[in-house]
């Protein structure tokens, strides 16, 4: 493999560098839980910077209660399929997604409250394309997000809590193990990272990608609506982490977290912007830098550092112009080895 020289070297850097107009501090570190040595206080702070200030976790575990207390049928009403409590659970999941990822749409893109601050990638979304359904982005967004994605998303809590209640899906109280109990919920995003990077880089199989996830990909730039805008069949796919509880007890309110943890920050983390700001400082974490490095780039960043998948298996980009010469590096590579 032949070395890049030191021009190729600095035009890649310059490349990087002009293609974003924000970066947050590099290298973007990884969760210190699967780093060695082990470092309880580095562990500590990251899981409390995620769940002891106000934030997606607190924000979303929020909503799970009060959709538990005052939204959720209950496991006897939900032992027979009816479309009333279905249509109840249809309509909340709507409503949802249409408030975060339309209201965080309305801030950043159509009042453009926070102008360019930490706005990722300058470029404007595409108002006309032959890529997009409808020849919009935001509208062909939409449309496959609330069309295909709540009504997934539905389904298979109507799936969960009708297992749950006829005693197909095992059912978690309070009382039999309240540190189970607390301890599930910083569990249930470190399983959604999980099963994201194995289904995810599943999708971008060569013979998968164009037929499912390439309609995802027609966001090589992203706002809100285009987390949740997937195929059908990558919807089914995506959301099938909660079928882990077929196997790990929960309580409808931990199944609530995990669909909405999964439906939601969908949105949150394709915002375009690194977070909200107030004041001059970033006040609520939103859009993840690793993740818009993946719709630009693709071969990169198929997991999150959650749970990171890609620092083991390779295709980790940290966010850094040296990360990006070790990937043009694999890629040529990959090339001259297809070539030969």
């Amino acid at each position: 493999m032949s070395t890049p020289s030191s021009s190729q070297q600095s035009s890649t850097r310059d490349r990087f560098a002009q293609q974003w107009h924000y970066r947050p501090e590099t290298p973007i570190d990884i969760n210190p839980l699967f780093q060695w040595p082990l470092r309880p206080l580095a562990i500590g702070r990251w899981f409390a910077a995620r769940w002891l200030v106000p934030g997606e976790n607190m924000v979303l575990l929020g909503l799970a209660l009060i959709s538990w207390f005052w939204l959720q049928p209950s496991l006897e009403t939900t032992k027979v399929l009816s479309i009333d409590w279905i249509a109840t659970l249809y309509i909340r999941n709507l409503l949802l997604m249409i408030a975060v990822a339309g209201g965080l749409h309305l801030y950043f893109y159509t009042w453009k409250k926070q102008g360019q601050r930490l706005r990722h990638d300058p470029r404007e979304l595409v108002k006309s394309g032959k890529v997009f359904t409808f020849g919009n982005q935001v509208r062909d967004n939409m449309f496959w997000t609330l069309a295909s994605g709540v009504t997934c998303w539905t389904l298979y809590e109507v799936l969960i809590f009708w297992a749950m209640a006829n005693g197909y899906a095992p059912v978690l109280q309070w009382a039999n193990n309240p540190l189970w109990f607390v301890l599930l919920f910083p569990l249930t995003p470190l399983i959604i990272s999980l099963h994201f990077y194995l289904v995810h880089r599943w999708m971008h199989r060569p013979k998968i990608y164009p037929i499912v996830h390439k309609l995802h990909h027609r966001n090589n730039n992203v706002g809100p609506w285009s987390g949740l805008s997937m195929h059908p069949l990558e919807h089914l796919v995506f959301f099938s982490s909660i079928l882990v509880h077929f196997i790990i007890s929960a309580h409808p309110v931990h199944i609530l977290f995990h669909m909405m943890h999964q439906a939601l920050t969908a949105s949150t983390s394709h915002t375009g912007y690194n977070g909200l700001d107030i004041g001059g400082k970033n006040r609520f974490a939103l859009g993840t830098f690793p993740h818009q490095l993946h719709h630009r780039y693709l071969d990169c960043n198929y997991g999150n550092p959650e749970v990171p998948c890609d620092y083991l298996f390779g295709t980790y980009h940290d966010g850094t112009a040296t990360a990006m010469e070790q990937l043009q590096a694999k890629r040529r590579a990959k090339a001259q080895a297809q070539g030969s």
